[in-house]
């Protein structure tokens, strides 16, 4: 039985899917070396240390985002003492001044309680107030109902307000959790997606609201059979790019929960009111959370394990000129600087998990947990991406 919402105009109105939205060049990745898929790191690349387990601590961390704000690189992320989606989960931020020195971490959402679990929901900022988004899941995540979103202002990163709903363009409450990943597409709008409850539902969302937290309208986007409490798609991130036709048009990228190990992606060129059906690419991936953009000279990229497995290494940058053809790929951490995993906790394996990615001051950075228990930035000069 499917346990989908009931089926609404806005769906059934959505686009039919021509093709796959984007293509990968044949052979870009090397299966017969799994560390690395024959990726050379790009010259420059670093990586700093946000948050290391201790015996006595914290020892599962997991979705890890980043935003510039005044000045500093801000990383939030999740973690509990042993296991994933625990009822001790919190949310927890740090900051640094030059994207390699971390400050001790803060609280942004203490442990839930009688049940209610709290995570990771990631940033906005309009530059002079930041917005960090919590999950709230009612009944915890395991049980499977889904949840929604608060958030809290800060205008100096330090000070925040108490928590507040998400609300939609009717001033209602939105009932869902936001992914992570928010983007501005050049307009004043902000496009991402919430997985609606009861369950985990995707829906691509847009909002005018200069800080994203009012105002969001649900596209119209028809997702893929599946079964169960949650959509086959999950996680999105999305980039830029030129249409056929000219328009400007914004591709959103998903995790497939149907295990085929590549990406599934949709396409809307009408500002996110309407979306094509989610089609399979040739992009691989662990079926993991991964992260896309755009760099400031218009290229598109990808971020992810590209493993048609479920092992999340390496992890890797893929680029494309155009948004059309993804042809270039860099490594950013692979097999053999994996660190050893130090303790065991529930969902915990070895792998780069969750990433998600920003540009700041010339460079590009990318925040993930290590073995869901470090939390990392790696960094890449901007120039080094360059097509030679």
């Amino acid at each position: 039985m499917l346990l989908s919402p009931p089926a609404s105009d806005a769906a059934e109105e959505a686009l039919e899917p021509a093709s796959a939205p984007y293509s990968v060049a044949p052979a870009l990745f090397d299966a017969d070396r799994p560390d690395d898929l024959g990726l050379a790191v790009a010259p420059g690349t670093e990586t700093s240390t946000v948050f290391a387990p201790r015996a006595k601590g914290d020892r599962f961390s997991n979705g890890v985002v980043l935003v510039p704000f005044k000045g500093r690189l801000y990383a939030q992320w999740q973690q509990s003492a042993r296991d994933e989606d625990a009822p001790d989960t919190h949310v927890a931020y740090s900051r640094s001044a030059d994207g390699a020195h971390w400050e001790a971490p803060a609280s942004l959402a203490p442990a839930g309680r009688e049940g209610r679990m709290h995570s990771s929901g990631g940033w906005w900022t309009d530059g002079r107030t930041l917005v960090a988004y919590v999950n709230v899941w009612p009944t915890g995540f395991q049980s499977g109902d889904g949840g929604f979103t608060e958030y809290r202002l800060s205008t100096d990163g330090e000070h925040w307000s108490p928590p507040r709903r998400i609300t939609d363009d009717e001033g209602r409450p939105l009932e869902g959790i936001i992914e992570q990943d928010p983007h501005g597409i050049g307009d004043g709008r902000t496009v991402t997606a919430f997985h609606l409850r009861p369950g985990m539902f995707v829906a691509p969302h847009y909002t005018d609201d200069p800080l994203a937290i009012s105002g969001w309208v649900r596209g119209r986007m028809q997702r893929l059979p599946a079964e169960g409490r949650a959509s086959r798609e999950l996680e999105p991130s999305l980039f830029l790019r030129d249409g056929r036709d000219g328009a400007r048009c914004v591709v959103m990228v998903f995790r497939d929960q149907a295990s085929s190990f590549r990406q599934l992606a949709a396409e809307s060129c009408d500002r996110g009111r309407s979306w094509t059906t989610p089609a399979i690419t040739g992009m691989p991936d662990s079926r993991a959370k991964q992260s896309a953009g755009n760099l400031p000279d218009g290229s598109a990229f990808l971020v992810n394990a590209p493993n048609a497995g479920k092992r999340r290494v390496p992890l890797a940058i893929t680029l494309s000129d155009d948004g059309h053809r993804f042809d270039r790929a860099f490594l950013l951490r692979g097999g053999d600087d994996l660190q050893p995993l130090r303790f065991e906790g529930r969902y915990k394996r070895p792998g780069y998990h969750y990433p998600k990615s920003v540009v700041w001051r010339g460079h590009l950075y990318v925040g993930y947990a290590t073995n869901k228990e470090d939390v990392q930035v790696t960094r890449v000069p901007l120039a080094a991406l360059a097509r030679p």
